[in-house]
């Protein structure tokens, strides 16, 4: 039993450390365009108008950690419509992107996921502004100022900055790959596998909710479940298009309307579950 379990941590210490110089470097450049182009892109993203699930899906695809946070201000401040801040939701991928491109035996995938992300992202805010617009229900309240008022990132450098990163999802990787060892070890592979109907046509259905967990955590156990063959593709898809990130958090937060709150994650959930399920059907 011992030997098991020092054997599980030894493994997860050396899975970690593995990614560990290539994750700083990849938080280093996101630290980079974050504290250069983030005002800019939000600054664009109000300008699109009727185009903003466009913009705002490609925007949300660009690798930084804020701008699901960005987004659910500017619609809460009314500045951008419902569909552009479900289209930035869709295509944020939070933490999925530095740990594929850490892991070069799915980082041929990068590009497919991130391509279908973008286009859910773009579909599903264009029928939402739509359908809104057809309800009588497209309109935009006076804007007020943005109210991001607690980042503290100006105050650090890129570096400090993407030390803290890299620290923080380190910290959560090597938790999961403790809790996935542990679980592999002990509970088996096959077990795993039915809890999370692996092979089964239902499981985006599973990885959809989980992806609204609302922190990084969500993105790293799907995306290491993904790489551990327990996850398809397409239900990493489902999982990742609801994974917004903090963004949600400040939605309900800042966003005293609760229905419209709801509705933005029903259009998410609808719309990542169906990208899972076709995903698994053609890739």
């Amino acid at each position: 039993m011992i030997d098991k379990i020092i054997d599980v941590i030894i493994d997860a210490l050396i899975d970690t450390a593995k990614i560990l110089p290539f994750l700083f470097s990849v938080y280093l450049l996101i630290e980079y365009i974050e504290h250069r182009s983030a005002d800019k892109l939000g600054a664009a993203l109000q300008k699109m108008g009727t185009l903003g699930s466009v913009g705002g899906s490609i925007l949300g695809a660009v690798p930084q950690c804020g701008f699901s946070v960005v987004a659910s201000n500017l619609y809460t401040g009314r500045l951008i419509t419902m569909g552009t801040l479900i289209a930035v939701y869709l295509s944020t991928s939070d933490e999925a992107i530095p740990l594929m491109l850490s892991n070069p035996s799915i980082a041929d995938k990068l590009w497919l996921l991130i391509i279908i992300k973008v286009a859910v992202g773009i579909t599903a805010g264009l029928l939402t502004d739509l359908v809104l617009r057809l309800m009588g229900r497209h309109q935009m309240e006076e804007p007020f100022r943005d109210l991001c008022e607690d980042c503290d990132c100006e105050h650090h450098g890129i570096f400090h900055s993407a030390l803290h990163h890299t620290v923080h999802i380190i910290v959560f990787i090597l938790i999961v790959n403790l809790i996935l060892g542990f679980v592999m070890e002990f509970a088996g592979v096959e077990t795993v596998k039915r809890l999370l109907m692996t092979n089964s046509v239902f499981q985006p259905l599973i990885a959809g909710l989980v992806g609204f967990i609302p922190n990084c955590a969500a993105s790293v156990v799907l995306t290491q479940l993904y790489i551990g063959d327990v996850l398809s593709f397409g239900s990493l898809i489902a999982g990742l298009c609801t994974g917004a990130g903090l963004g949600l958090l400040v939605l309900f937060k800042t966003n005293r309307h609760i229905k419209e709150n709801l509705t933005v994650m029903a259009v998410m959930y609808i719309a990542a579950i169906s990208a899972g399920f076709i995903t698994d059907l053609i890739v």
